[in-house]
């Protein structure tokens, strides 16, 4: 399945609003002993449409989380968000960890766990039906919630690839 293109958006334009998904002390040993730092998955979005993911790894939480910011803007995409809910349905993977995305009626709510649900309401999504399979680990299920979200497309985006009008996209 071909890559859809994934719209790059510049932070100094818009509000974000930053979600903190995990965070994990790492323990490195050494001959004076162990030395602990830490690493922090943070999601950063608009509510409307634009979403970004960042990882931080510091001595600290807080500059680790600061630092997660950082990242996540600077890995900002727009996503096609309509009705409150997702265009379509959708499969996405990375590494071993697979989510499937399914567009939900309004009033649905967001029916997604974990490290996916911080995914979803950062973007703006306010009903979809989520699934996550395989791997629970927080920062490949992100990658992979990403993975589906940079994949999806509207249908003024499908006509244009097509090169068709948008009456024909729906009829056939």
């Amino acid at each position: 399945m071909a890559k859809a293109n994934i719209k790059r958006v510049k932070s100094s334009e818009i509000e974000l609003k930053d979600k903190l998904v995990a965070i994990n002390r790492v323990t490195k040993v050494t001959k004076g002993g162990r030395t602990f730092s830490f690493s922090a998955i943070v999601i950063v979005g608009d509510e409307n449409g634009v979403v970004g993911h960042g990882l931080g790894k510091a001595k600290e939480v807080t500059t680790a989380i600061a630092k997660g910011i950082d990242d996540a803007k600077k890995n900002l995409m727009k996503v096609p968000i309509i009705n409150g809910t997702v265009p379509h349905s959708q499969y996405g993977k990375f590494s071993g960890a697979k989510v499937f995305l399914k567009p939900a009626s309004n009033g649905t709510g967001v029916i997604a766990g974990g490290s996916m649900r911080a995914v979803l309401e950062s973007v703006g999504i306010h009903d979809v039906l989520a699934k996550s399979q395989g791997s629970s680990n927080p920062h490949n299920v992100v990658k992979a919630t990403f993975d589906a979200l940079s994949q999806l497309r509207d249908a003024r985006t499908v006509a244009q690839q097509r090169g068709i009008k948008m009456s024909r996209v729906f009829n056939g």
